[in-house]
C-alpha cells in the first residue's frame, strides 16, 4: 500500500501558476489510478482531476479544463497537478488520492488512500 505526501502549495497572486506534487512511497504506485481533489473552507471536498494507472487517460471537471493539467511519473512515484491562471476561487486545501478499484475514479468513495493535503491560497 502506498502513502501519499503532497507539496507545492503556497500563497500566489491571481493569474499566477503553481505545480503541486504528490510523492508516493512503496513500489505499487503504478497499480493505482490517481486523482486530485480540493476542499475550500465550509465546502465539501471537490473532485478536480484523475489519471489512469499508465497516465494515458485523464479526466477533468469542466471548470478546470484548460487551466489544470494532471500528470504522473511512475518511474519516480510522483503525481503532479499543474495549475495556471489561478483565481481566488481556487483557494483550497488540495489532496491527492489513490484508487485501485476503478480505472478512472471521480468520486471520493472510489479512492482508497489519501494524502494530508497542501494549502493553496490565491490572492486577488
Amino acid at each position: 500500500q502506498v502513502q501519499l505526501v503532497e507539496s507545492g502549495g503556497r500563497l500566489v497572486q491571481a493569474g499566477g501558476s503553481l505545480r503541486l506534487s504528490c510523492a508516493a512511497s512503496g513500489r505499487t504506485f503504478s497499480s493505482y489510478a490517481m486523482g486530485w481533489f480540493r476542499q475550500a473552507p465550509g465546502k465539501e471536498r471537490e473532485f478536480v482531476a484523475a489519471i489512469s494507472r499508465s497516465g494515458s487517460t485523464k479526466f477533468y471537471i469542466d471548470t478546470m479544463k484548460g487551466r489544470f493539467t494532471i500528470s504522473r511519473d511512475n518511474a519516480n512515484n510522483t503525481l503532479y497537478l499543474h495549475m495556471i491562471s489561478l483565481e481566488p476561487q481556487d483557494t483550497a486545501v488540495y489532496y491527492c488520492a489513490a484508487g485501485i478499484k476503478v480505472i478512472l475514479p471521480k468520486k471520493t468513495t472510489e479512492y482508497d488512500i489519501w494524502g494530508q493535503g497542501t494549502q493553496v491560497t490565491v490572492s486577488s
